[in-house]
Formats: structure tokens, sequence, C-alpha cells
């Protein structure tokens, strides 16, 4: 009687490594400096920053689902535009949502979720994977690595906005107590400047723990 062949299990090694990748190793932002315009501009606030990562999320997820399940279909020279015009579709949906539902956020965010549609992390994953791969592989990748940049959004606009407003999600969490004993807000913090030194000492703090990074380069 033969041997029956192990089947892979749907969550193996791969897939797993499809999703940690990007915390570390492959960091859209901090290893491969992608996606560093909204990681600069919109991290003043822990909300606007959380409506961000949920929204790249949504749009690299469906995008790389589509675009892999018409991999077979789309003609080579007319792969970008095909790839543009997913991405502008899903972004006008974000878009309209954000509008409809979260307006404030949507005024806060301003024309970078329309700026989705040309992120280097997004069209690099359709690129780089979802034209290659099937649509679970494609599915988990994008979601790693639009949650691995959503990561660092949130990092940044957690410190952003607890020291340079003593606020998180725009709730005070600095106790009066602190401001009458002389404790002032960082207002260096609110600055566009501040979200770069913020950034470089998470690049920093990475390679620092990873020779892997630092041997590479």
């Amino acid at each position: 009687m033969s041997e029956t062949k192990k089947k892979a299990p749907f969550f193996g090694k791969k897939e797993k490594k499809l999703i940690t990748d990007p915390f570390d190793d492959s960091n859209p932002i901090t290893v491969q400096v992608l996606g560093i315009c909204s990681a600069l501009a919109i991290t003043v606030q822990l909300k606007p920053s959380v409506v961000m990562t949920l929204s790249v999320i949504f749009v690299m997820v469906f995008s790389s689902f589509i675009i892999s399940v018409l991999r077979n279909l789309i003609p080579s020279r007319v792969r970008i535009i095909v790839q543009l015009v997913v991405v502008a579709f899903l972004v006008t949906v974000v878009n309209e949502f954000l509008k409809a539902y979260q307006y404030d956020v949507f005024k806060q965010l301003s024309v970078f979720v329309g700026l989705i549609i040309t992120n280097c992390i997004v069209m690099g994953r359709l690129e780089a994977f979802a034209l290659g791969n099937k649509p679970f592989p494609a599915i988990i990748d994008a979601f790693g690595n639009a949650l691995g940049y959503g990561i660092i959004l949130i990092i940044v606009s957690f410190f952003r906005e607890l020291f340079g407003s003593g606020k998180l999600w725009g709730i005070q969490v600095v106790p009066d107590s602190f401001y009458d004993f002389g404790y002032v807000n960082n207002g260096l913090m609110i600055l566009p400047p501040m979200a770069l030194i913020t950034v470089g000492i998470l690049i920093w703090i990475q390679r620092s723990r990873n020779t892997a990074l630092i041997e590479e380069n």
C-alpha cells in the first residue's frame, strides 16, 4: 500500500514568513524606505495614522487579490495601467467612505489617501508578488506589508501626539497635575522634522539589533 502524501498546511511556514518579515527584516518603511511621505505627514495624531493603516490594508489586500486572480489574463505591456486602475478604484471607495462617515479624519488626511494610488509599497507588492502568485499567498503578502507599514505609522504618531500635545486619540492622558508642576508639551514633536527624526530612531533601533541588515548594507 502506497503511503498517502501529507497535505501542506493551509497556513504554513511560508505564509507565516510573508506576514512576519514585513515587521522586521523587510519592513517597508524602516528597511525598504518606502511610503515615507505619509509616515512624515500624517503622524501628528494617532487617529489619522490608524485610519491610514486600515485604508492601506484594505487597498493592498483587495488589489493584490484582484491582480492575482487576473494575472494570467493581463497582457504584460499594460500590466501597470491595469494595476493603477484597480488601485485607483479601491482608493476611491476608501475616499468616499471616509468622506461620508469620518469627515474630520478625511480632512486631516487630505490628499494622502489619494496618494495611496502611487504608493511604492502598494505598486511594488502588486508587481513583485501578486502578479506571480496565487490569490491566497498574495493576500497574505499584502496584509503583512500593509500591517508592517501601519505599525511604524502608529508608533511614530503615538509618541508625537503623546509628547507633542499630551493626548492620545484626541483625549488628554497627561494629568493636569503634571502641568501644575511645570510640565510643558514638546512643541517640536508636532513639527514635520520630528517625524523624520522619530523614523530615524526606529531605523537605528532596528538595525542595531539586527546584524543581518547591517551586514547586507
